[in-house]
């Protein structure tokens, strides 16, 4: 049977439409405004319950506003939709937009669960759309430099690498949407925890640099989850994965920090390391033998391709795109071992504080700052650096 093809694409702009235009999806739009300026693409609709205000689509035309995906995508002729809509309505959405014959740009994670993650990859192959997955770290130049760095033999051979984030989120993040710190809700999968959603990016990015993104790639999951808030899914935790490959990568991130700083990624090797702040494009060499890295002392600072530009370039001119579902594999078997895995531990009461936030309390982990930047370094877990409340991690055999 041959592979369908998706309707031509039209002369001049893509017609867009966005499903989930508030929250996280505010920075779509603005992005989608930018792009609109460039020529590129048109917003022709918006898919949200409640419709936007004419102040929040100040800069727009008239898009048509409806909570029929379905029917604004036929009625628009849409040939793109960003879809940033809640985690356990990722597939339908994206299936629905290729039953149309329109491509999307699906906010990460991919999906809540591997089996959904399947049954889009078939659908999506079924129907001949493209997919691209909204880890917009994987947009930036730093990670084919840091690749070729590798290659080169700048810091010699790679023994590990380690990730590292300490965000700070208050109880209003928790209380902003139904579906927020879940695991499920209302039978369906969710899987909204710091490892798979907010700080996915540090997951995502480790493995990329380690050229472990397909399912096959993940030999071993380690884990060890924690929650210091009053919600089901985990706000502190700690990853480790062993990679086909034999790479050892640990990631260890919070929800809970003391003080809030950016995340990053290491890349250890024999003879020195590579530092990626991946929210700042910014890397950092460094040589174990004091040797000059070619860098500025604060690190490089490269440039960044937008995934939605990207789409559209893979779509107009057959560029390649820079997160296809497939590729995203290995990061849901890591949410499938989640997803299955035992329930984050409650930390005891001495193991975290209440402290004064913008909008809302939040709850501190105490010396959590510490904890995850050593585990990024020494690629250790939690318990393997002596936290007293952290047990010894469970191991997750991927099927």
């Amino acid at each position: 049977m041959s592979r369908p093809v998706p309707p031509p694409l039209p002369d001049g702009p893509l017609p867009v439409v966005l499903a989930g235009a508030r929250g996280h999806g505010r920075t779509h739009l603005v992005n989608i405004h930018r792009l609109e300026q460039a020529g590129l693409v048109r917003l022709v609709g918006i898919c949200e319950l409640t419709p936007l205000s004419a102040e929040e689509l100040a800069g727009f035309g008239a898009p048509e506003q409806s909570d029929d995906f379905a029917g604004l995508l036929k009625r628009t002729g849409a040939r793109v939709a960003v879809v940033c809509t809640p985690i356990h309505t990722h597939t339908e959405l994206a299936l629905v937009a290729a039953d149309h014959g329109v491509h999307t740009l699906l906010e990460k994670p991919t999906t809540p669960s591997y089996g959904e993650f399947e049954r889009l990859l078939a659908g999506l192959a079924e129907r001949g759309t493209a997919c691209q997955v909204g880890f917009q770290s994987l947009g930036s130049d730093a990670v084919d430099a840091i690749g070729r760095l590798v290659a080169d033999g700048a810091i010699g051979s790679v023994r590990g690498i380690g990730a590292a984030g300490a965000w700070a989120r208050d109880d209003a993040y928790y209380r902003r949407v139904p579906w927020a710190g879940r695991r499920s809700l209302n039978g369906r999968d969710v899987a909204d925890g710091v490892l798979t959603n907010p700080l996915a990016h540090a997951v995502a990015t480790a493995l990329r640099l380690d050229g472990s993104e397909r399912a096959e790639d993940i030999a071993g999951i380690e884990l060890e989850q924690f929650r210091a808030n009053d919600i089901e899914a985990d706000d502190t935790s700690c990853l480790r994965v062993r990679t086909a490959r034999g790479t050892r990568i640990t990631v260890a991130v919070t929800l809970c920090a003391e003080r809030a700083g950016e995340p990053y990624v290491v890349v250890h090797g024999s003879r020195g390391r590579i530092t990626f702040w991946y929210k700042q494009d910014r890397v950092l060499v460094e040589r174990a033998d004091g040797a000059p890295s070619g860098t500025d002392p604060a690190g490089t600072v490269h440039g960044r391709t937008d995934l939605l530009e990207n789409l559209v370039a893979h779509l107009r001119d057959g560029t390649e795109l820079l997160v296809p579902a497939p590729r995203t594999g290995a990061f849901m078997r890591i949410v499938e071992a989640i997803r299955t895995g035992p329930p984050p531990t409650p930390l005891p009461a001495g193991a975290w504080h209440t402290v004064p936030g913008e909008k809302a309390p939040r709850r501190v982990v105490r010396g959590i700052d510490a904890l995850v930047a050593a585990s990024a370094d020494t690629l250790s877990t939690f318990s393997e650096l002596g936290a007293g409340w952290a047990a010894p991690p469970t191991e997750v055999h991927p099927r």
